[in-house]
């Protein structure tokens, strides 16, 4: 008899358990994710951009290393790799004109009419910047937009419908050409052609024309780079 309440108590509990965490659980309702795709793919672009940039600059880093290991091995004094270093930093800056093969991408109106949807003639700050992030995705080595350097600090912002980038220069009106250095241009532009870029731009009327370049040359960044946020290590 006093198993059966055992098990009777037993079994209550389960019950009474298991009536609790249904309880809590409609209680505190589900937080759902009300991002549309867009959203959700530049956020992954972004994160896929930032983690090549980080893979990129481990490599940097070990290649650093191993020229400081060489030039004590060689003979070679430390200012002269401190040297190679600087005009390597300055480079990646974009801080100098820089030549090599890759493409040219020609944003016009979608359908090529000029005077398709006149009051947009200003490409909107959020397509450059998908645009710029799927480039750096698909390993872009430098690009210029307007004949403006497009560095690691350059903002696109909208000021009076007029998109600017580099701190207040003016994306000129359409057709707008963008140039991008590459590696490989070829496997560039294939990427590019198909790329969701091409779809964003189109369903706000614009269209992406892809050509290979075998030379093109980016001018460099106009102007003087600031540094914040950091602040000299005293030495004790």
């Amino acid at each position: 008899m006093k198993d059966h309440r055992h098990i009777f108590t037993f079994v209550l509990l389960i019950i009474g358990f298991m009536l609790a965490v249904q309880f809590q659980s409609t209680k505190e309702p589900v937080v759902r994710d009300t991002r549309d795709i867009r959203e959700l793919r530049t956020e992954l672009q972004a994160e896929q951009e930032r983690h090549q940039q980080l893979v990129q600059e481990i490599d940097n880093t070990l290649v650093l290393l191993q020229q400081y290991e060489n030039s004590f091995n060689d003979q070679q004094s430390v200012e002269e790799v401190i040297e190679e270093q600087i005009e390597s930093l300055k480079e990646g800056a974009g801080l100098t004109e820089k030549s090599g093969e890759g493409i040219t991408i020609k944003i016009s109106t979608l359908g090529g009419d000029p005077f398709y949807d006149s009051q947009r003639q200003s490409i909107p700050p959020h397509l450059l910047r998908f645009l710029v992030n799927e480039l750096n995705i698909n390993s872009a080595r430098d690009i210029a937009i307007a004949n403006h350097r497009v560095v690691s600090t350059t903002a696109f912002r909208e000021v009076q419908g007029v998109t600017q980038l580099n701190g207040g220069r003016r994306i000129p009106p359409l057709p707008v050409e963008v140039k991008v250095l590459a590696d490989d241009a070829e496997n560039l532009h294939n990427h590019m052609v198909v790329s969701e870029s091409v779809k964003y731009f189109e369903l706000e009327g614009y269209s992406l024309t892809f050509t290979i370049e075998n030379e093109i040359t980016l001018p460099p960044y106009e102007q003087t780079p600031r540094v914040r946020f950091m602040e000299q290590v005293k030495e004790e």
